[in-house]
């Protein structure tokens, strides 16, 4: 090919390269969108945008006080005062604690960035709002929550909550399911081999932010080979009355729980002829059963009453004292620090103190007192009322209602189970392999 033919076609082709680039790089400019011209993504949180104010976010430190953050972020005490006596009625200023999180919606307009809301959250659902941007104003409400339900299984090795640990799953799910069964299952003897199977739910905030467990929906256990199956039923839907019952519909509570502490032991049981060394062998009786847990322990009301002492007095210490009814009253000793007071109204399982070591005790735990027509008796050995049954009226409701739960739980595989069947597959078709490679030779 002659040098100058040669030469316009590479001119020609440059030509059109060039012509190609030319368009692309309009089209790119064309399609790029600059930073101003985009409307800024509304953020609303709280029922304000947040867009609109300078946000600041932080946590209530030791020592701080309502007054003191707002004084700190450019607001005088006139001020502080009128917005107090204004939401004293609406908000217990002196309600907030060390670590929980508040924000501050301040103005954009000035450099002084002066607050307009003071937004505090107690946990991670609630909050609330006092806003003081004209007259004040206390607003409650909560961050929209998503409900995912969850299935789990296990077979025990320790104790319920070091295997549920051990799954990475939450051990508030323990401390529910032996809150369900703590009359029907002695929790304190479970034994190795005992399984379960439990559908529960969880909550998320922001369908993202983990706010813990909310409710077991259902449950089974099984303790020395015996199920014990368990379902959440509302039986009052005015008054919104919660219980549980197993698979023929009868209830799993008593009138008392078996323990007043949560995965604790027993250390020392109710014994008439107790002979302690330390006294000369004498006969000292113990009239009370002891549990054994560490300081700080919350200690449960065993069933609802009314509180009739609460005290610290000799060798009891710290004390607190429950009438149930005519008939049964309970006791419980030695709290580093006591809940409640004379008069109070408390319900099964409500925390009533702390395990402490107040009065004459070798070592940390709560000694649980029984009374049954004004004599001293031990709980285990009493024949205790059960809980209220499903009336009949609901009785064809509620196993309806559990039908599909119990279903979903017998379908439930445990691990064990789920070793064995991959086992068994993989013995069957290395069987299957084996006698189709005999029959191809």
């Amino acid at each position: 090919m002659p040098k100058n033919v040669f030469a316009l076609l590479c001119m020609a082709l440059l030509a059109v390269v060039s012509c190609k680039d030319e368009k692309r790089e309009k089209v790119e400019e064309a399609n790029v969108v600059k930073a101003e011209d985009l409307e800024p993504i509304e953020v609303k949180e709280f029922g304000y945008n947040l867009n609109q104010y300078l946000v600041v976010r932080d946590t209530v430190k030791a020592g701080d006080s309502f007054g003191e953050i707002l004084q700190r972020n450019n607001l005088d005490y006139p001020q502080i005062y009128n917005i107090v006596e204004g939401a004293k009625d609406s908000f217990n200023i002196a309600s907030l604690q060390v670590g929980k999180p508040y924000t501050l919606l301040c103005t954009k307009e000035d450099s002084l960035q002066v607050p307009k809301c003071f937004i505090y959250q107690p946990n991670s659902i609630d909050y609330v709002v006092v806003d003081f941007a004209d007259s004040t104003l206390v607003k409650k409400g909560k961050k929209e929550v998503k409900l995912v339900e969850r299935e789990a299984t296990g077979v025990i090795n320790s104790s319920l909550y070091q295997t549920l640990q051990e799954q990475g799953l939450s051990p508030i799910v323990a401390y529910k399911m032996s809150d369900i069964y703590a009359w029907t299952v002695d929790f304190f003897r479970i034994q190795k081999g005992d399984r379960f199977k439990v559908i529960y739910t969880e909550k998320y905030i922001d369908d993202s932010i983990y706010a813990g467990v909310d409710k077991i929906k259902a449950a089974y256990f099984e303790h020395k080979g015996e199920p014990f199956y368990s379902f959440r039923f509302e039986t009052d839907s005015t008054k919104h009355i919660v219980d549980y019952f197993d698979d023929k519909a009868k209830n799993l509570r008593r009138a008392f729980l078996k323990a007043p502490v949560q995965f604790s032991r027993i250390s020392s049981r109710y014994n008439l002829n107790r002979r302690i060394a330390y006294y000369g062998n004498k006969v000292r009786p113990h009239k009370g059963t002891d549990f054994a847990a560490p300081i700080g322990t919350p200690i449960l009301s065993t069933a609802n009453g009314t509180v009739v002492e609460s005290a610290r007095r000799g060798g009891n210490g710290n004390y607190v004292k429950v009438k149930h009814n005519s008939t049964y009253s309970t006791q419980y000793l030695h709290m580093s620090k006591r809940k409640v007071r004379v008069g109070d109204y408390v319900k099964q399982g409500d925390v009533i103190g702390w395990i402490g070591m107040t009065g004459n005790t070798s070592g940390p735990h709560v000694c649980y007192r029984f009374w049954k027509n004004g004599r001293q008796v031990d709980p285990f050995r009493q024949d205790l009322p059960k809980a209220e049954p499903i009336g009949d009226s609901l009785k064809v409701k509620y196993l309806a209602h559990i039908e599909p739960f119990k279903k979903r739980l017998d379908s439930l595989v445990f691990p064990s189970e789920e070793t064995t069947n991959e086992e068994e597959f993989l013995t069957e078709l290395n069987q299957k392999n084996a006698t189709s490679s005999s029959k191809s030779n």
